[in-house]
């Protein structure tokens, strides 16, 4: 079977790496973030460099957490308003993954593929600077949509630590654990390469070793630049690779209950792990050689391939306590009874999402619902 591996973001990495955007050949920039990028200064700060190099820029500051359909329109609207020839998304995923879609959609109206994309994220996590990937929410429906496609892979990525130092601890601990279940989904995927496993196991140690203390001291700038060089790779990795049912599972819980997409997938990793690995069954699965290599990349190693995995889990419960997140659904203010009511859609829609495509083992529908379920008790 042919397999393929492309690299089409130009990537610069590095202390004072948004200096580079001195030496963009552009006319005009709208800049797409929050309202907070835009208050903190720093969307105004690029603005002021891109207008003392004569290009004209706009802000467009009304992204949200989880970008809706509506949020994406809007910025359409601006878009067309100003036709530029350059899309800045200067934020974490919500920034990017918007920035992308309105790029896509607004090059497929105006027939054009002259508009570049460069992403400046300031979290550590989504990846979404380098990836054929965005989330789009949909309030109405109580749901997250997936969207693939290679024309919305993003022509610049600026990483540049400093950005990243204000981030609250929680965000970095769950954007930080999305990087690392990027990783470990991407290695199992179905879809896996050498040269995807290489940059999810590169960053998966990274995230591993340094996660807790970029958490602990967040002025560090060179465990900074380590964890957000970990998540770009993360990046590289699953936008080849794909991903597999934590995604898909995390993308319906999210949709319906408002958890952080990183929180999201803390709770289910562990039992993903567990599910996918089949260590409930009396018999050994192909995947769970996967998942024990996973875990000896990671310096476990016990009597058997079972035991193996089961110290892998161990090992992550444990730094999800020192990231101080809990594995309990109801710890996040979530009705028992409303959240098992929601299990049978939830289900539907992780079943139908594109990440369980690539799942090393095929769910059925009441595996989805059973996963959901191990939640109510927590730990794994």
């Amino acid at each position: 079977m042919l397999k393929q591996f492309k690299m089409a973001t130009k990537i610069v990495t590095g202390i004072e790496a948004l200096s580079t955007i001195k030496s963009l050949s552009l006319k005009s920039v709208l800049i797409v973030c929050d309202p907070f990028m835009e208050k903190n200064g720093t969307a105004e700060r690029i603005k002021q460099i891109l207008e003392e190099n004569k290009v004209c820029c706009r802000i467009f500051s009304e992204i949200i957490p989880d970008p809706t359909i509506d949020v994406v329109t809007k910025g359409l609207m601006a878009t067309i308003k100003q036709k530029p020839d350059g899309l800045i998304a200067l934020g974490g995923g919500s920034a990017m993954d918007a920035a992308k879609v309105i790029r896509h959609i607004y090059t497929m109206a105006e027939k054009s593929s002259s508009v570049q994309l460069i992403c400046i994220p300031t979290t550590s996590g989504t990846g979404s600077e380098v990836t054929s990937f965005a989330v789009i929410s949909d309030p109405i429906n109580q749901s997250k949509y997936a969207l693939v496609d290679d024309r919305m892979v993003p022509d610049l990525a600026i990483l540049d630590p400093e950005l990243t130092v204000s981030v609250p601890k929680s965000v970095t601990a769950d954007t930080g654990i999305d990087v690392f279940t990027h990783c470990l989904e991407a290695l199992a995927s179905t879809d896996a390469t050498d040269f995807t496993d290489a940059a999810s196991e590169k960053a998966m140690k990274i995230i591993w070793n340094d996660l807790v203390a970029v958490v602990n001291n967040g002025d560090d700038l060179a465990l900074r630049e380590r964890v957000h060089n970990a998540s770009c790779l993360a990046g590289i990795a699953f936008s080849e690779a794909s991903l597999g049912i934590c995604h898909s599972l995390a993308h319906a819980l999210g949709g319906k209950f408002h958890i952080p997409h990183g929180r999201a997938n803390a709770l289910l990793l562990p039992h993903v792990i567990s599910y996918n690995a089949g260590l409930e069954l009396d018999k050994e699965i192909q995947s769970l050689a996967t998942y024990q290599r996973i875990a000896n990349l990671l310096g476990f190693q016990a009597g058997t391939p079972k035991a193996t995995v089961y110290a892998l889990i161990n090992g992550l419960n444990r730094q999800l306590k020192q990231l101080r997140i809990s594995s309990v659904i109801t710890d996040y203010d979530i009705d028992s009874n409303e959240f098992l009511a929601a299990i049978p859609e939830m289900a539907v829609k992780a079943m139908e999402d594109k990440c369980t495509r690539t799942n090393p083992r095929k769910p059925t529908l009441q595996e989805l619902e059973q996963l959901y379920k191990r939640l109510l008790r927590g730990g794994c």
